[in-house]
């Protein structure tokens, strides 16, 4: 059965009449439950994940109070962050562009204070703003809360989550007890099952159950990562596990362009796509896309709307979007027609916070992955060159060379010689150009991936220890381990290996150097006996090997 249209659920013409302009006609879910118990004035609980239509749900009551003669503040909405303050403002003026004399204001850090000192003076009757910034003006006396009739919490488990308990009640502690307050959150936890005890009076809850918005078939990680590094860590990925075809979402035109020109200087097949290129030159990108001329596909997310390529094995949220819907649009891009796909999202600072509230929307974990080392990026080219001149040899497709080898020969180059300067040629044509980034001086914090809290110890960076004339670091003993590159194993697999099965302590690992068909371990001269003993019946990758102290070149 469908939803009543919004002109049954008791809504004034004017809000009826911008709804009608904005082409909506059924309220969703969370709107058709709310709003008929807020505009009879009683306080409200919805439990609805951002993205579900719950700005609406609150802003439409909200306005058919508004007394828009009378220029002082009637409504405040409070938000966790500015960026969510605008979004919920200017969804006021577009609900309220009906509303002769409505003023509505963002107030919030990080923006000139004359402008929000004007604003508020001029009587604003709805502020939207963050609880920090508000309380400043509060304190100076610029915001004058007395005459508030609904206050509205948007988020509230997240401006919990992110330390406002303090502000939040200050704040709430100095409004009239005759407001109304409706509470927004994904989630009831026990902050704000408080607020509203504290807050509320005797609200009725409204509960939308969530589903999982994103494909299983599609795996979330992120990486944190400073701006200035964010094309060097999208380099060591792309190298790592080179994708047929993949996409980088942006947030604006600017960062489409330049992240398209750095991939191109590092010799990336790339091409960009964003609201300034014109519609045969957008045809002519996909194209060349489609055919895997173009391997990464740098987008806005207007440009990247009706694409639609099942190949697409991997999507970068280079910048992290604000809408958690545009999030499940983006990673539905990979992972389809039964195939496994990759969504990688770049991360820092107070970004964390939005994707919690995406993780709250899809009902999915992001997992939180350590940037890939240069060390490790490059033992990757090397083993992609091993593999594809193994797979060259098998094949027999270099016999048109043949008589080029043979006149080396005669020169009198032998066939090592020849081997190492074409497997040298063929890493110089394949490398790209890499740099050292603020994070590969940071040490790695040892935390679960996706967890947010420190909830086990963060891994100390390991003293620096005296070397040996060998290379070796004084106090360690050298293992000889009998697999290497050719079995498929990399060093991060040795590392989780030792830690894991062998026990040792976290930090004491030293140098690890992968040959061919074996490998060389530091450890701790006081552990090889652990190691031995711990090994004896392990496997790696699925096969056993020896295990032994080094007893040097074989």
């Amino acid at each position: 059965m469908d939803t009543p249209l919004f002109s049954e659920i008791g809504l004034p013409d004017f809000l009826l009449s911008a709804i009608e302009t904005l082409g909506y006609e059924r309220p969703s879910p969370i709107q058709f439950m709310s709003i008929g118990p807020a505009l009879e004035g009683k306080d409200l609980v919805g439990l609805s994940a951002t993205g579900s239509g719950k700005t609406a749900a609150f802003t439409l009551p909200a306005l058919a109070k508004i007394n828009t003669d009378a220029a002082y503040t009637q409504v405040l909405i409070l938000c966790p962050t500015r960026e969510l303050a605008v979004q919920v403002c200017e969804e006021v003026h577009r609900l309220g562009a009906k509303m002769p004399g409505l003023h509505a204001t963002p107030v919030y850090g990080g923006a000139p204070m004359d402008r929000q000192l004007r604003a508020l003076r001029a009587g604003a009757q709805v502020v939207v703003g963050t609880p920090g910034r508000l309380l400043d003006h509060l304190r100076r006396g610029s915001f004058d809360p007395s005459r508030i009739q609904m206050t509205i919490l948007d988020e509230a488990d997240r401006m919990l989550d992110m330390g406002f308990k303090d502000e939040m009640d200050e704040l709430l502690g100095a409004l009239p007890s005759t407001r109304q307050t409706l509470f927004f959150s994904a989630t009831m936890n026990p902050g704000v099952s408080r607020l509203i005890q504290k807050f509320g009076k005797s609200p009725q809850i409204v509960e939308i159950a969530q589903k999982a918005r994103t494909v299983s078939t599609v795996e979330q990680s992120y990486f944190e990562v400073r701006q200035r590094s964010k094309v060097e860590v999208l380099s060591r990925i792309l190298d790592m596990n080179p994708p047929r075809l993949g996409i980088v979402f942006c947030n604006t035109k600017r960062a489409v362009d330049e992240c398209t020109e750095d991939l191109i200087h590092r010799g990336y097949a790339a091409d960009r796509l964003h609201g300034d290129i014109t519609q045969q030159m957008r045809e002519r990108v996909l194209k060349r896309f489609r055919d895997g001329t173009v391997e990464i596909l740098v987008a806005t997310d207007v440009a990247a709307r009706g694409l639609d390529i099942d190949e697409i094995d991997i999507v970068f949220n280079y910048d992290l979007p604000t809408d958690p819907e545009d999030y499940v649009h983006r990673i539905g891009r990979t992972g389809r027609a039964g195939r496994s796909g990759r969504a990688v999202s770049f991360v820092f600072g107070k970004e964390i916070y939005r994707l919690q509230t995406i993780e709250r929307y899809t009902r999915s974990v992001v997992r939180r992955e350590k940037i890939p080392s240069a060390e490790q990026v490059e033992d990757r080219r090397a083993d992609l060159i091993f593999d594809n001149l193994k797979e060259r040899l098998e094949s027999g497709k270099f016999q048109s060379y043949q008589d080029n080898i043979d006149r080396l020969l005669e020169q009198g180059h032998t066939p090592t010689d020849i081997a190492g300067a074409l497997v040298t040629m063929l890493r110089e044509s394949s490398g790209r150009e890499g740099s050292t980034i603020e994070e590969d001086r940071e040490p790695e914090r040892n935390r679960e991936s996706g967890a947010r809290s420190s909830e086990r110890p963060e891994h100390k960076p390991r003293p620096r220890r005296e070397m040996s004339e060998s290379g070796q670091e004084a106090g360690m003993t050298r293992m000889f381990l009998s697999l290497g590159k050719t079995h498929g194993v990399m060093a991060k697999e040795i590392v989780g290996m030792m830690y894991r099965e062998v026990g040792l302590p976290d930090g004491s690992l030293g140098r690890i150097t992968l040959f061919p068909k074996h490998s060389l371990v530091d450890v701790p001269e006081n552990l090889v006996p652990q190691v031995m003993e711990r090994t004896r019946n392990s496997r790696l990758k699925g096969k056993p090997f020896r295990i032994d102290v080094d007893r040097g070149p074989r």
